[in-house]
C-alpha cells in the first residue's frame, strides 16, 4: 500500500508562484512513478504532470494547459514529489492530487486508472 500526503495549497493572486509537495510512504519511493492531477468544481479529475523513470533518467510530461508554467520534480532521498507552479491563472483553481503507480516507468494520465491517491490540497487563484 502507498500513502500520499499533499501540502502547500493556498489562495494566490494571478501571476504568482506556488510549490506543492507530496510525501509518499509504504513502498520504496524510487520504485514509484508519480504524477499530479487536479479537479476543478464540477469537472472531472484531469492529468497535470507526471515523472517516470526511463531506465536511464527521469522524464517529465505535462498537460498542454500547464506546459511551460509548471514543473514536476522528485527527491528520492526525501520520498517526495513536487509541483512548482508559476504564472498562475484563475483557471488553475482546483484541488490538486498526488498520484502514484507501482511501475517506475509508467503512470496513467487517466484518473480512473490511478491506483493510489492523496487526499488533495486546494489551490485557489484570484484574478
Amino acid at each position: 500500500q502507498v500513502q500520499l500526503v499533499e501540502s502547500g495549497g493556498a489562495l494566490m493572486q494571478a501571476g504568482g508562484s506556488l510549490r506543492l509537495s507530496c510525501a509518499a510512504s509504504g513502498r520504496t519511493f524510487s520504485d514509484l512513478a508519480m504524477a499530479w492531477f487536479r479537479q476543478a468544481p464540477g469537472k472531472e479529475r484531469q492529468f497535470v504532470a507526471r515523472i517516470i523513470w526511463s531506465g536511464i533518467t527521469y522524464i517529465t510530461y505535462y498537460a498542454d494547459s500547464v506546459k511551460g508554467r509548471f514543473t514536476i520534480s522528485r527527491d528520492n532521498t526525501k520520498n517526495a514529489v513536487y509541483l512548482q507552479m508559476n504564472s498562475l491563472k484563475p483557471e488553475d483553481t482546483a484541488v490538486y492530487y498526488c498520484a502514484a503507480a507501482r511501475t517506475p516507468g509508467f503512470i496513467a494520465t487517466l484518473a480512473r486508472q490511478i491506483e493510489y491517491w492523496g487526499q488533495g490540497t486546494q489551490v485557489t487563484v484570484s484574478s
